[in-house]
Formats: C-alpha cells, sequence, structure tokens
C-alpha cells in the first residue's frame, strides 16, 4: 500500500465516486479515498497516472512537497488556503459582477446584461461546468453534472438572472462545504503535531543532533528546559517536572527524577535531563496514539454507511423526480411546459447529496480529536458512536475504583506501649505490599517510634511472620496465627473487622493479642464524584465486578454509589457477567487492560485505563491514558453531543430538500430556492458540527 496526501478534496460524495472509479482501474481494487484526512492509500500495481487523472476530473490532486515526492510524511505549512483564497476572490468578482448586471438590466433592454450575468456566472462556476461536461460525455451523474444540466436549462429558457445566482451560491456551498471539513482536518493536525522531529544524541561525551526515526534503544538523548522528550524512555541523571498532556490530557506537571519513566512527546519544564531511550519511537506510546488517532479519523460508523449506500440511490431517484416534473403536468395536467421544465431543473438541484454526506464525519473527526487532547484514545467512529448509546457501565474494582495497593484504614489496639513497635520492628524490612502499608500507618500514627532489631525471622507459610524481639517471639498474621486461646472482646473485634470486609493483620505474643490492623484497598478519592458524574451524563447503571469477597464489595459499592455489584467472580466469571449485562442493554466494561482483557473484549465496549501501558493500547476500544477514570463522564458526553448532532444533521439535510421538493407541488419551487435548501443545510451541518470542538461551557445541543 502506498499513501498520498491530496489537496482540493472538499466534497465527500465526490470522494466516494472517485474512490468507486479507482478501484475498477486494474490492480486497484481496495483502494481508498480518506475524505477525513484527506488521504490516499493505493494498492500496489494501480496506474499512478490514470488515478491522476480521475482525481483531477474532480479538481482533487497529489499534493507533491518541495523535492516532488509523494510520500506521506508530515508537512509543517498549509497547501489548503490557496484554492480557498483563490475561490473566494472569484466568488467576490462575480458577485460584484452580477450586482452590476441587476443595475444594468434595469437601465438597458439588450444584450449587455445578458453578457454580464454569463460573465458572473462563467467566473463563479467555471470548475463546475468543466467537470459537468466532463461527466455528460461519460453519462456520470453526479452534482456537477446536475448543476451543469441545471444551469444550461435556465439560461436555454432566459432565466439569466437565477441560472446565475444558482451559480454562485453553489460557489459559495462548495467553499463553505470544503472549509468546514478542512476546520475539522486542522483540529487533527494540530493533535498530530505533539510529535518530537529532532533529538539531541549523546555519544561519546558529544551532542548531536539526530532525526527521533534513528534513535535506537539504550541510546542516551539529553532534554533541556522547554524541548520535548522524543521518546519513550527512563530519566538516568537529573530532576524536573514533566508536562503530559501530550499523552494523558493531564496539564498539570509531574516531577521526574533517576529511575523514572518518561513519555515521548511530553515536555520538560525546567532543568536538563537524561533519558535513556527504551523503545524506538516508532514503537513509543506517542506514535501509537497519533497512528490509531489518524486510523480513527477513517473507520465508518453505521450511520455514516447507510448514508453513503443512501447517496447512491438519492441522486437517480432525484433525477427520475425530476423528469417526472417536467413531463406529467404538460402532458396529463395541461401544465405549461416552460414552468413545469423550469420546476423540473430546480428539482435537480435538490439532488445534490453533499450535505447528507457531510452531516457525520465533520463532528465524529471532532469528537475524536477532542477526547485525544483530553488523554482519552477514541479508536474510531464506530466506537465513538457506541459510547454515547451506553446505559450500562461495569468496573473492576481493584486499580480502577480503587487505588491497587493496601491500606490501613482500621486499628484496634490492646497494647498500645508494644502494639506499633513490635509490627514497625518485624515490618520494617519486608518489601511485601501488606508490610508496607503497615508502617506506613504506623510512621502516621506512632509518635518518634523506635524499632528493635529482630534476633530472627521466620516465615511461616499460610500464616505470617514469628521473630523473636528482646528474648520473645512475636507474630504479625492472620488468624492463624493464633495458636492460643483468645478473649471474647478480641474474638468480636476480629469478626467485627472481618464483616466489615477487611483482610486483618494480627500482632501477638505466644499468649496475647496486642492489637489488630484493618486493610483494606483504598478508595480513590474521586471515584464516589465520578460515577455520580456518569449518572448525570446519562448512564442508568454503574455496576462492579470483582474478585474480593462479598463484604469488601459492599463496602465499595455503598461509598461510591453503584447500582449494583457482584463479588468473588473469577475472570470466566467476570466474562458470564459481562454477557447477562449486555442482553439488557448497551453496557461498557472498564478495566486496567491486562487482567480484564476477556470481559473488555465481551462487553459492548472495552474501556482500558493505561496512562500509557502497551497493552491498555492494544486492549481497549478506548483508552484513558490517565491512571484514573477522571476524564470518563466528559468523553460520555462528548460522545452522546456527537450522536445527537449527526440525527440533527440528517434531519435538517433531509427536511430542508424535502421542503423544496414540496414546493413543486404548488409549483413554486424556484433554482435559487433549490440551491439555498442545500445551502442553507450545508452551513448549519457545518456549523452544529464544529461545536463539538468547542469547550463545555457550549450548551448547544449538549442536554
Amino acid at each position: 500500500m502506498n499513501e498520498y496526501k491530496l489537496q482540493g478534496l472538499s466534497c465527500g460524495n465526490c470522494a466516494r465516486e472517485m474512490e468507486e472509479e479507482i478501484n475498477k482501474l486494474e490492480n486497484g481494487e481496495g483502494s481508498r479515498i480518506l475524505y477525513n484526512s484527506s488521504k490516499m492509500v493505493l494498492t500496489e500495481g494501480v496506474d499512478l497516472k490514470r488515478v491522476e487523472k480521475i482525481l483531477s476530473s474532480d479538481g482533487a490532486a497529489i499534493l507533491k512537497d518541495q523535492e516532488g515526492d509523494n510520500d506521506s510524511h508530515d508537512h509543517d505549512h498549509d497547501h489548503s488556503h490557496t484554492n480557498s483564497s483563490t475561490m473566494k476572490i472569484l466568488l467576490g468578482i462575480s458577485t460584484i459582477i452580477f450586482l452590476s448586471a441587476i443595475y444594468v438590466d434595469t437601465q438597458l433592454d439588450n444584450i449587455v446584461p445578458v453578457l454580464m450575468y454569463l460573465t458572473a456566472a462563467a467566473t463563479s462556476g467555471y470548475p463546475t461546468f468543466i467537470k459537468g461536461a466532463k461527466n455528460l460525455l461519460k453519462f456520470k451523474f453526479n452534482i456537477d453534472t446536475l448543476m451543469t444540466i441545471a444551469l444550461i436549462g435556465a439560461f436555454s429558457i432566459g432565466e439569466w438572472k437565477e441560472g446565475t445566482l444558482v451559480a454562485i451560491l453553489f460557489g459559495v456551498n462548495e467553499l463553505l462545504e470544503g472549509m468546514g471539513m478542512e476546520k475539522a482536518r486542522k483540529s487533527m493536525e494540530e493533535l498530530l503535531k505533539v510529535a518530537p522531529k529532532e533529538a539531541i544524541l549523546l555519544e561519546g561525551g558529544e551532542e548531536r543532533v539526530v532525526p527521533i526515526s534513528s534513535l535506537k534503544i539504550e541510546d542516551i538523548v539529553l532534554v533541556k528546559s522547554g524541548q520535548k522528550i522524543p521518546s519513550d524512555g527512563v530519566v538516568q541523571s537529573g530532576k524536573s517536572s514533566v508536562n503530559e498532556a501530550a499523552i494523558t490530557g493531564e496539564a498539570m506537571p509531574v516531577e521526574k527524577g533517576p529511575g523514572e519513566k518518561v513519555f515521548g512527546g511530553s515536555i520538560n519544564n525546567e532543568g536538563v535531563i537524561k533519558v535513556r531511550i527504551s523503545k524506538e519511537y516508532k514503537d513509543s506510546s506517542l506514535a501509537k496514539i497519533l497512528h490509531l488517532v489518524e486510523e480513527a479519523q477513517e473507520t465508518k460508523t453505521p450511520t455514516e454507511q447507510f448514508i453513503n449506500k443512501f447517496a447512491r440511490y438519492y441522486t437517480p431517484l432525484i433525477m427520475a423526480v425530476s423528469a417526472l416534473v417536467m413531463l406529467v403536468p404538460p402532458l396529463l395536467l395541461d401544465g405549461d411546459w416552460g414552468s413545469w421544465f423550469y420546476q423540473g431543473l430546480a428539482v435537480l438541484i435538490v439532488g445534490c447529496p453533499c450535505a447528507l454526506i457531510l452531516s457525520s464525519p465533520i463532528a465524529i473527526v471532532s469528537g475524536i480529536a477532542r477526547n485525544a487532547k483530553n488523554g482519552i484514545l477514541v479508536k474510531g467512529g464506530v466506537f465513538l458512536e457506541q459510547l454515547g448509546k451506553i446505559d450500562t457501565i461495569a468496573f473492576d474494582k481493584t486499580g480502577t475504583l480503587t487505588k491497587g495497593h493496601p491500606y490501613v484504614e482500621e486499628t484496634v489496639v490492646y497494647e498500645k506501649e508494644n502494639f506499633f513497635r513490635i509490627a514497625g520492628s518485624i515490618e520494617k524490612s519486608s518489601s511485601h505490599p501488606i508490610a508496607k502499608a503497615v508502617m506506613k500507618k504506623i510512621s502516621e500514627d506512632a509518635e518518634s517510634q523506635s524499632y528493635s532489631e529482630p534476633e530472627e525471622i521466620n516465615t511461616i507459610s499460610g500464616q505470617g511472620v514469628s521473630a523473636v524481639i528482646d528474648g520473645k517471639t512475636y507474630k504479625v498474621g492472620n488468624e492463624k496465627s493464633l495458636d492460643f486461646s483468645v478473649p471474647s472482646e478480641v474474638k468480636r473485634s476480629i469478626q467485627t473487622l472481618k464483616d466489615m470486609g477487611y483482610t486483618l493483620v494480627i500482632v501477638s505474643s505466644d499468649t496475647e493479642v496486642l492489637g489488630l490492623f484493618g486493610i483494606t484497598d483504598e478508595i480513590r478519592e474521586e471515584s464516589k464524584e465520578i460515577i455520580g458524574d456518569l449518572y448525570l451524563a446519562g448512564i442508568k447503571n454503574a455496576v462492579m465486578l470483582t474478585g474480593d469477597h462479598e463484604k469488601t464489595a459492599e463496602k465499595v459499592a455503598k461509598q461510591v454509589g453503584l447500582t449494583d455489584y457482584f463479588a468473588s467472580l473469577l475472570p470466566d466469571e467476570k466474562v458470564s457477567k459481562v454477557k447477562e449485562l449486555t442482553s439488557q442493554g448497551k453496557v461498557a466494561m472498564v478495566g486496567d487492560g491486562i487482567n480484564d482483557a476477556p470481559a473488555l473484549a465481551t462487553a459492548d465496549l472495552g474501556i482500558a485505563m493505561g496512562k500509557g501501558t502497551d497493552s491498555a493500547i492494544e486492549t481497549a476500544d478506548i483508552v484513558l491514558m490517565q491512571d484514573h477514570l477522571g476524564k470518563l463522564p466528559s468523553a460520555i458526553k462528548i460522545a452522546k453531543r456527537v450522536n445527537k448532532i449527526i440525527k440533527i444533521n440528517i434531519s435538517l439535510a433531509l427536511g430542508l430538500k424535502l421542503i423544496a421538493l414540496l414546493l413543486t407541488i404548488p409549483g413554486l419551487l424556484t433554482l435559487w430556492i433549490a440551491i439555498l435548501s442545500d445551502m442553507g443545510a450545508t452551513i448549519l451541518v457545518t456549523l452544529i458540527s464544529l461545536t463539538v470542538m468547542l469547550g463545555e461551557k457550549q450548551k448547544l445541543i449538549n442536554k
């Protein structure tokens, strides 16, 4: 496959027709024209000259860079302004000539006004005439062909003023259509510009500026203040705060020091750091994100597929209606041939499907780009559309609603003097997560605690740890570690903590219990607020699927405000539960992208919390590049807004045309009303779609 950048690609319907023609060429099957990103992908062996001929017939061309190559590399300069600027100038000139012709027409009754009308029409509409004439010779009927027939027909019956107005308005319509799509493309291009271009490579004690594509694993690069980190790596020396917004969408800087991971594309805020490259740029998190975002633009949603299929039959249907309007009233109802011929020409203009085809892509591209800027990677328009239809979200517990590491929430102390000292003396050298949680609690609660050095430490399988301190044996472990009779008060405390869903750590001597630690997985501070925001965003049910036992699940569900929970689930049982939920509605599963992969794949939509990890990017349909759920409610709002906008756009595009067609019944349809119905739809569809890129304060179609 070879990829090419295109210019002059301003019509979605034309792009579809050109793609069909290219597919008919020898070796052309499978080639694609990507309207949203203004690119073309050609299969090997297709004749490039014949492709260029097809493109030129519709006013598009392969973009050549300064060296004349046809590759797909990035260009920092804008190639699209020339066509639109020229079009604006021509439309301005033709409008002045048209207005002058109207004035002259009131003063003179000769050939001069007619010549001025023709000049104005030719100035604004000559690209359409040329394409339309070529299409007529090929018996290819698209909007250019229909417009050319309509204009020739209008001039042939002496409708000079209206024919010229139609030519000018059609030019304005095409200009607006192209500008609307270009605006959405530029939003995406700005997003793609976050990729760094060069790096300072340290080699033999010398600094050398090299392209990032030449960097290899284990290379050391120097990143100065304000520069972008060229690829994923590890800080070797230096300290700085790093802006990771390009990856996570989070504006707050993150402190980085030796041994800590950094993402390519993030910005070094201050100081100088040396980074050891851990991935070549093409394998970095940023490169994968940008590649997936580019691909996401071109995935067709079910709505888009329906529109494209509908457009194939729409124009021929309109032509048939036009013929009936021209022939039926004069032949069967004694109508005037001239009047109904004029009405039929107007119906032809209504046959333009451009506004209908434009109803979806601008909104989809805008939605994907806006989410990507927030650190939410939506892998395609189909997933964005699906996200807007979700009514149930199933969450994994650990690392999603909770922080994913042990935390001491409750302590019961029986012997204050020894409880913290003995626990700290035994656990201080352990790297076990529970030991770390205990030490953190001791540091918070015990004042200037001094520890003893154990004389010996032994791990007891299935129970915990025992140690000899000051000649006496102590234990830190679970209930099984207690080999003596426990007082009823202690038994009640143990049962209470178990009923509350805590994992128990019991500190004891050979004869008595010194105290208890109640361990749990700490709930994220923001979880309750986010669940509330999800309900406000239109989610009806938020449920939790966890392998933890019932009491822990119940506690978490109650604290964060879930509608339901399911505990003690094995991975295959999670899949079964997701299947059960999907039979009742549209379900999204949120997990870490690794352990929950089967459930993510089973749900209607898989959402992974990744913060740039490869596994998360590969697994899910949508990736939250942060390590929290904070951006999920806004992503759902954007998706719902995109879906609503597309429905409104389709209604407007078809509704205005239907009104125009109904005007033929009383014989009120005119050429300028026909073109205004299409232009009005195009303007409204474009402007409404672009509101997706506005901030949260923009309330249009948000409720």
